[in-house]
């Protein structure tokens, strides 16, 4: 992740000049730590460059199966055509931080303790901003839209549904249909918030939520058949989560004593979202293969984090202001899926 550095002209100011170089390379160390870490955006997110206003994404339906022809028939011609049209739209986002005038006086070896932890700290948020809005986007996709940091988030699929709907639309002129990506049924087990963990029933859910992830269909009605290989759970749920990592980290079935495989060892990666906080038990799966080659959760990058600085002349103090533009979106729906624990219906969603 590129951070782009600019200092305002006519700036003299001995004491201005002693503190702006020290904080410039904080800011780049904590960037370069932070690029290093990873997060919510890069593990759930395609990462892309943009240098538009936004980015259209453009779904076509794929050639049919070839035809038998007799001996001296032509071939039957066949064509692509656009099934749907997906934009995401940049937004601005920018934050500012103060060095007073009595700091810069006081701060002759260096830059200043509280200084420092400012710069540092003004590189985290940029990140926390990025991963945060990612996770915003993802824990509410049933929502059509939502307000993140005060922006307006479009939060739909390319055929105008939330993310997560029980009518998704696919197909075009040829044919068309709807399927689901968001359900209900008995996930994790049935009872109480202190129930006894019922992995058998989340293992038996894990492969039913697989396969109707690998059945969605393209927009020519053809199964795709991706493997869903990624766990998603919410922040405050332990017990789905003790559930999900004993699943998918034992070798052998649990809750038996057949000595029974585990189809689900070594095939699933588990994050949990910090932010997502539920108040009942849900869980997404994904396939990365199919994320990235449907342009499923997209994250756009228009402007990196540009810093300015500047002496006030009305206070003496020192001012960093940061400056970023980038999109959050979905290209596609089929790539994920969302279901929750539940004895009953729940408003949107299909029976398992």
């Amino acid at each position: 992740m590129a951070i782009l550095f600019s200092k305002s002209s006519g700036v003299n100011n001995a004491q201005v000049g002693r503190l702006e170089t020290p904080i410039k390379m904080v800011i780049e160390h904590e960037s370069d730590l932070q690029t290093k870490q990873g997060g919510i955006r890069d593990w759930l997110f395609n990462v892309e460059r943009s240098a538009k206003f936004g980015e259209t994404i453009v779904g076509q339906n794929e050639f049919d199966v070839f035809q038998a022809a007799v001996e001296g028939a032509g071939a039957e011609n066949d064509d692509l055509q656009e099934t749907y049209r997906k934009f995401i739209e940049h937004i601005q986002f920018m934050k500012e931080f103060t060095i007073t005038a009595e700091m810069m006086e006081d701060a002759a070896y260096g830059v200043a303790a509280d200084a420092k932890r400012r710069a540092e700290n003004f590189t985290r948020a940029y990140y926390k901003t990025q991963h945060k809005i990612c996770e915003y986007a993802l824990a509410h996709g049933t929502a059509a839209s939502g307000t993140f940091a005060r922006a307006a988030l479009d939060l739909t699929a390319p055929d105008g549904k939330p993310l997560f709907s029980s009518s998704h639309k696919w197909g075009g002129k040829r044919q068309s249909g709807t399927q689901s990506n968001y359900f209900w049924g008995d996930i994790f087990g049935t009872g109480t918030d202190t129930r006894t963990l019922s992995t058998t029933a989340f293992e038996e859910a894990l492969a039913e939520l697989a396969v109707k992830l690998r059945n969605m269909k393209d927009e020519n009605g053809d199964i795709l058949g991706y493997t869903a290989d990624t766990i998603i759970l919410p922040g405050n749920r332990p017990l789905a989560e003790t559930i999900a990592k004993k699943v998918c980290g034992s070798e052998g079935a649990t809750g038996n004593g057949y000595n029974d495989i585990n189809l689900h060892f070594g095939n699933w990666n588990v994050i949990v979202m910090p932010n997502w906080q539920t108040s009942d038990d849900r869980v997404m799966i994904m396939s990365r293969e199919a994320n990235k080659n449907l342009s499923g959760n997209m994250f756009y990058n228009r402007v990196p984090l540009t810093v300015t600085s500047w002496c006030d002349n009305h206070t003496g103090n020192y001012i960093w202001n940061g400056r970023c533009r980038f999109g959050v979106g979905f290209g596609s729906y089929k790539h994920i899926l969302l279901a929750v624990d539940a004895a009953s219906a729940v408003t949107g969603a299909t029976s398992l």
